[in-house]
């Protein structure tokens, strides 16, 4: 196999990482900050230090690395998809992208209403529902032609679905939050070698 291809199909997993070890090293760098208590986005809100680091390496970079996750989703769905496949794979395009969006729209700590701490939780939002109801509709379209990549997005939609909305009043909304992050890595870290497998065994 070509390494460009190699390099092609680790760019979900990278992403994976990359948000990861962002979230984990700026985090252990913040004095005070804990992974339980605090959200995300308040490593990159303003005023932060090295905030602007973080919102292009836990963000922009894992966004832009899962809005290819995405690209190449589409172009490898099968001839003759049916429509909700097709919607499926721009959902997902769309979380990409909006993932990406929160490190350029930041938090604004001292104004958690205002116009900068708004924008950013619409970024969060439109990210949620776009890659649950991607995931979600995707593995539906593509449970008959391949069990395993539809079980993999119906389940990454359903924990995201979880920890981004149902457990907030179970949980603490910092862990819930996560457990929304960690399904949305655990598919772009398993997407695209699931897919390849698929490929390999026709």
């Amino acid at each position: 196999m070509p390494l460009w291809k190699r390099i092609d199909g680790l760019s979900g997993l990278l992403a994976a990482l990359v948000f990861i070890v962002s979230v984990a090293a700026f985090g252990a760098s913040l004095e005070g900050y804990s992974q339980s208590r605090h959200p995300v986005a308040l490593l990159g809100a303003s005023g932060v230090p090295h905030a602007l680091a973080f919102n292009l390496l836990g963000w922009v970079l894992p966004g832009l690395l899962a809005t290819a996750v995405a690209l190449r989703v589409l172009m490898h769905l099968p001839a003759g998809s049916r429509w909700s496949l097709r919607v499926a794979g721009q959902l997902l395009l769309l979380a990409g992208m909006a993932f990406a969006g929160m490190g350029l729209l930041p938090l604004d700590v001292e104004a958690l209403e205002g116009p900068a701490s708004q924008a950013h939780a619409s970024a969060w939002m439109v990210w949620a529902l776009a890659f649950i109801a991607g995931t979600l509709m995707f593995g539906v379209g593509m449970w008959r032609r391949s069990p395993s990549l539809g079980a993999l997005a119906i389940a990454c939609g359903a924990v995201a679905a979880l920890g981004g909305f149902a457990l907030r009043d179970v949980l603490p909304a910092p862990l819930a939050q996560r457990v929304a992050f960690a399904s949305w890595a655990a598919w772009l870290a398993l997407v695209l070698p699931v897919m390849r497998a698929r490929s390999d065994h026709r």
